[in-house]
């Protein structure tokens, strides 16, 4: 049997080091069955160079010109590219774990190369779902997303032969993450560093501070419109602390299929590489005699406002998804720096959606533009609001 090719981009970050995880324990279970033939990063030339002298890799992609020059001189016998579609072509599966928007480049090429796509770059579909889902149409081109709570839905779905007809809604687990319980009052001086003490998951400090306000799993609702055509109102969330099961669908005769593991990004990332079969290696695996309990409960929507901004820039649609992600993301570094308080950004990203254009985007370019003109809007809102306030 042949190998599976598998191009990296983004091989140096958390999804990226996972992914050679995965690779390393199937080709012990079973030698030859992945190939990594492309690694791609930004400027983390150390660990780059190592993982290319580990794996051989036919193509490696730097970035930034500055490391590419380093990696030339070390790796002299391995092609050394400065673009990151580069990684496209020798490769049976991409799996694109670059943050930002210089993973859509990567998106738009490996579907339009009818390829499978094992996808964690969050812009292709929160900011670019109108640009990207003609592309899924290509023949041959596939998209398996790799994120636990949308690969479990990928899971659930699959127990359906007709999902369009069947599905009555999608259920996506939230772990309510650190402020879980408390109210308003009780949320108006929270510390960055409480607000990145998630209780399960080990994040970076922007996606642990979306994870306290769940601005990161209205995000994900987004994606989940995107990549299962689901109607907004078809899809809830459930805080589930134990972060146990990881999605549910619930289907039109009653029947509600879950997807149950540990949390362990490796196992959404062996899925998307073995799909449709599956891998041997057990990540997650559960110990049924140590699970005491699963509780669910609903979201606190009145104090979790980002949440249904979420829901509401979804139903805008166009570049709706692409101004809330910009916003977000700069109330959040705000946050971080001590420019911004905790429960303030909210009102950022409904101070920046008021003034929301309503425009479609059609190429990437038009993404582009479109968040860059939301973080400026937030920039200028934000230094208002700080102007406002020494006053």
């Amino acid at each position: 049997m042949e190998p599976t090719l598998v191009a990296i981009a983004g091989s140096t970050g958390s999804i990226g080091t996972q992914t050679l995880d995965v690779i390393r324990a199937e080709n012990l279970r079973n030698p030859g069955s992945y190939e990594v033939v492309a690694l791609g990063a930004g400027r983390s030339t150390d660990l780059l160079i190592e993982q290319a002298r580990e794996f051989a890799p036919s193509v490696v992609v730097v970035t930034d010109g500055d490391a590419r020059g380093v990696v030339v001189s070390s790796l002299s016998s391995t092609a050394v590219s400065g673009d990151l579609p580069d990684l496209v072509g020798p490769a049976d599966v991409v799996v694109n774990g670059v943050v930002g928007f210089a993973g859509l480049t990567v998106t738009i090429d490996t579907l339009k190369a009818g390829k499978r796509l094992a996808l964690a770059n969050k812009e292709s579909l929160i900011a670019a779902g109108p640009v990207v889902q003609p592309l899924r149409s290509i023949p041959g081109a596939e998209l398996v997303p790799v994120d636990s709570e949308h690969c479990a839905l990928h899971q659930c779905l699959r127990s359906s032969v007709n999902p369009e007809r069947e599905v009555a809604q999608l259920l996506l687990t939230a772990s309510g993450g650190p402020f879980r319980g408390r109210t308003a009052a009780e949320l108006s001086e929270i510390t960055v560093e409480a607000a990145l003490a998630h209780p399960t998951w080990s994040m970076g400090p922007k996606i642990t501070v979306d994870s306290s306000t769940l601005m990161n799993k209205g995000l994900e609702v987004i994606e989940a419109h995107e990549l299962y055509g689901t109607p907004y109102d078809q899809i809830d969330v459930v805080v589930h602390p134990q972060s146990i099961i990881h999605s549910m669908v619930e289907f039109t005769d009653g029947s509600t299929i879950a997807q149950l593991s540990l949390p362990d990004m490796r196992l959404p990332i062996g899925y998307a590489l073995g799909f449709p079969d599956r891998i041997a290696s057990p990540f997650g695996r559960i110990d049924w005699s140590s699970l005491e309990r699963l509780d669910f409960e609903p979201p606190d929507r009145a104090t979790f406002r980002c949440l249904d901004l979420a829901y509401e820039a979804g139903r805008v649609g166009g570049t709706g998804p692409a101004w809330l992600s910009a916003a977000n993301e700069v109330a959040v570094d705000a946050f971080l720096t001590g420019n911004l308080a905790w429960n303030e950004i909210p009102d950022v990203c409904v101070d920046v959606m008021a003034v929301h254009d309503g425009a479609t985007p059609n190429t990437v370019d038009d993404v582009v533009e479109a968040d860059a003109e939301a973080r400026r809007t937030a920039s200028r809102l934000l230094s208002k609001r700080r102007n406002n306030k020494n006053d």
